[in-house]
């Protein structure tokens, strides 16, 4: 039986993404279109990993009353199983200014969850995850909300036999991975990886290291997020680099998110560590040339696989 796929989604947000020839600052600019997207990471996962196929898809966190409209029509295209629970209030917007090859995010803040609402979500959570559901906690926490609930929530999940992919940073990122369970996986960009570090990571010796001392404490699965570098692979006994030329870009909102997705598929396969590092690739190179959190087509994703170059360091 394929395992479900669990997304956890305390923060997310609509994306409206304006597209800019090139950004000035104190400048008047005037965009060549505007678009709307139901956004936050899990989300964004959710809805790469139905683009994917091969098995069930639930999105479950926290969405405001006033402007669920979005996030329905995204649940109800994708067939993606829609367990949020609507508090009072509205989701947030984040503005994103594409330009340039690049985008500028301006984060608007977001829901303040009361503690009752923060236990429903966690008493849902649970009762979504059955033994070998991949269960994803992602994104930023709400205001307020205290820097342990994934750690809180990891626990929980994997008490249910759930494998916990975490992608979160910061003080979240920390408190998640001081916590008594750790996650199968996680997936660091390098700033994220430098902060949970305390350090800079030059060079990928440094980024390694770092990385091993989350296998250390019992995490499976790194993956390293390098940008134009690609990514590296790590677990006790593996490391690979993969890697893609550079391709036409549409948007990178949303980039990471594909990259996580493409785990998620892989690890549904039981895929070996270079199949896993192949699909997570070609997910975030495929996500380039598309708007909003979409996928071409599966065939467009195997190629794009078959063409990542992988460096095996160990």
């Amino acid at each position: 039986m394929i395992a479900s796929a669990l997304t956890v989604t305390l923060n997310p947000a609509i994306d409206e993404t304006i597209l800019l020839d090139r950004l000035r600052p104190g400048h008047v600019h005037r965009a060549q279109a505007v678009r709307f997207n139901p956004g936050g990471k899990g989300v964004n996962v959710a809805s790469c990993l139905a683009d994917w196929g091969g098995g069930e898809v639930i999105a479950t966190g926290l969405l405001g009353h006033n402007n669920t409209s979005h996030f329905e029509a995204l649940f109800t295209t994708k067939r993606i199983i829609d367990a949020f629970i609507r508090i009072p209030g509205d989701t947030r917007t984040n503005i994103k200014l594409s330009h340039d090859g690049e985008t500028t995010d301006i984060n608007l803040p977001g829901l303040v969850p009361s503690a009752a609402e923060l236990q429903a979500l966690l008493a849902r959570s649970a009762g979504l995850a059955t033994t070998g559901t991949l269960a994803l906690l992602a994104g930023s926490l709400p205001s307020g909300v205290a820097d342990d609930t994934y750690a809180t929530l990891a626990e929980t999940l994997i008490r249910r036999g759930a494998r916990a992919v975490l992608d979160t940073s910061g003080t979240a990122l920390k408190a998640a991975l001081a916590g008594k369970a750790q996650p199968f996986c996680v997936k660091p960009n390098r700033a994220e990886l430098e902060y949970f570090a305390g350090h800079s990571l030059t060079g990928d010796d440094a980024v390694i290291e770092a990385a091993r001392g989350l296998t250390a404490r019992g995490v499976q699965l790194v993956v390293v997020s390098l940008g134009a570098e690609g990514a590296l692979f790590i677990t006790e006994s593996q490391i690979l680099r993969a890697a893609l030329p550079a391709l036409r870009v549409t948007s990178t909102v949303g980039a990471g998110d594909a990259m996580v997705a493409g785990i998620m598929a892989a690890l549904r396969e039981e895929a070996g560590l270079e199949r896993l590092a192949r699909l997570a690739t070609a997910f975030a190179a495929g996500k380039l040339g598309l708007a909003g959190p979409n996928l071409p087509p599966r065939s467009q994703i195997e190629a794009l696989g078959g063409a990542v170059t992988i460096q095996i360091i160990q």
